[in-house]
């Protein structure tokens, strides 16, 4: 392997990872979205709802 197809190697490696990596921190990093306990209390038609006593 001659030394520029070293170098392009490493720098997709490289540049691979980091995006790898950045994405992966943008997932861990990003809040829960609220989410209603149950279908029920997101139901639009009054029938259907839960009466808590």
């Amino acid at each position: 392997m001659n030394t520029s197809a070293l170098v392009v190697m490493l720098l997709t490696l490289g540049i691979v990872t980091g995006l790898m990596l950045y994405f992966f921190w943008r997932v861990i990093k990003t809040p829960p979205k609220p989410e209603p306990d149950s279908y029920l209390d997101n139901d639009d038609e009054p029938g259907r709802q839960e009466t808590i006593v």
